[in-house]
């Protein structure tokens, strides 16, 4: 039998660590027909090359689904001949991901669980995908009571959490968070097959100051009438997918025109996030810009600058994740990290670096269909 942590779904308060900040219900959504008409009214007063979309800086929440069962660790087992044993030691690796037993396909932890509590004692085959290769691994479970038998893999089949949207383009296409979600175990890139982004709350914020960065403390409903849209991407420059219910998440729907990376400067900027229950904009400075690319999501340097909000939060808190910055009247970005040592400081992906995420998106739609 293969061990597996427990993770509560339903109502949940789920402590923001990596992910962040939010949004806010705001009077007067408008219908569908009056959001198109937006886009077009914008489309017609741009007279630059960049696109267009609608602002974001509103909470989700998230559930995904990883694409095969995902290994976290090995362990040892106490056979019952009294002697420890790790059976999957050197054989599974943690970040691999097992797509079947014995030749089986798998569809998730409980359908691995099961198939696993079927033993007998005799070799099983793991059919493992490590680093985007495929391979067959045998390994002899331990016999841990009598009839009863553990291969010594803990799993995970799912990551669950809370994020800020930064924008929606004209398709309904989403991007958020700005950075991709890892295994808090492992650190490792999560490879998804699909997830479900949810209504949520902020509940409650706890301030950060030097060494230790502040949080944000949020409820998720995971039930179908919550469910806002869905999630097919998770990448090192943030999550994506696309918003069915987009009068419920851009109650306020403000076409904002993005901007190229060689428009940004260094100077005036501000976010835009939510604090005490309202999304609201906060004076920051951009200190650098980093075009050489080598990490997708730290190209600028920001720094809180306003005073309410160092005030409220002590600069960036984890939770902020996804924030957009705007300068000059267009989205340059959204807000990524903050520095531990110094929460008034953090790191910003650049907003082309996300769009061109959500173009991929769209290219492999096209090609599938």
């Amino acid at each position: 039998m293969v061990e597996s942590r427990r993770y509560r779904t339903g109502r949940i308060l789920m402590w923001l660590f990596l992910f962040l900040c939010g949004a806010v219900l705001i009077k007067g959504a408008r219908r569908h027909g009056e959001e198109r008409a937006l886009w077009e009214a914008q489309s017609d007063t741009v007279s630059t090359g960049g696109e267009t979309v609608l602002l974001g800086g509103m909470p989700i929440g998230i559930y995904m689904e990883t694409d095969g069962v995902m290994v976290l660790n090995t362990e040892q087992i106490e056979c019952v001949d009294g002697n420890e044993y790790e059976p999957a030691a050197d054989l599974v690796k943690s970040g691999d991901y097992i797509m079947a037993v014995d030749h089986q396909e798998i569809s998730g932890k409980a359908d691995l669980l099961e198939t696993v509590g079927g033993m007998n004692g005799d070799d099983v085959v793991l059919t493992l995908r490590r680093d985007g290769d495929t391979m067959d691994v045998k390994i002899a479970p331990v016999e841990y009571s009598p009839g009863e038998y553990r291969l010594g893999i803990w799993v995970r089949d799912n990551v669950q959490g809370l994020g800020t949207v930064t924008f929606l383009t004209e398709q309904s296409r989403f991007g958020a968070l700005g950075h991709g979600i890892h295994d808090t175990d492992t650190s490792v890139l999560m490879s998804i097959e699909g997830g479900k982004v949810y209504r949520t709350s902020i509940q409650d914020i706890t301030k950060g100051h030097s060494g230790s960065p502040g949080t944000m403390e949020g409820i998720i409903v995971y039930n179908s009438y919550n469910i806002l849209g869905s999630i097919d991407k998770n990448t090192e420059a943030g999550i994506y997918g696309k918003i069915d219910r987009i009068d419920a998440l851009f109650e306020e729907q403000i076409p904002i025109e993005t901007a190229k990376k060689e428009e940004i400067v260094e100077g005036d900027a501000v976010i835009r996030c939510y604090i005490d229950n309202e999304v609201k904009e906060y004076d920051i400075q951009v200190t650098d810009i980093d075009m050489s690319g080598t990490e997708i999501n730290k190209g600028l340097v920001i720094q809180v600058t306003d005073g309410e909000l160092l005030e409220k939060t002590g600069g960036i808190i984890q939770g902020m994740s996804g924030s957009p910055i705007i300068q000059n009247g267009k989205l340059i970005g959204a807000v990524t990290h903050v520095f531990v040592q110094d929460s008034t400081k953090g790191y910003g992906i650049f907003i082309e670096n996300m769009l061109e995420q959500v173009e991929t998106s769209e290219s492999s739609k096209i090609l599938s269909n």
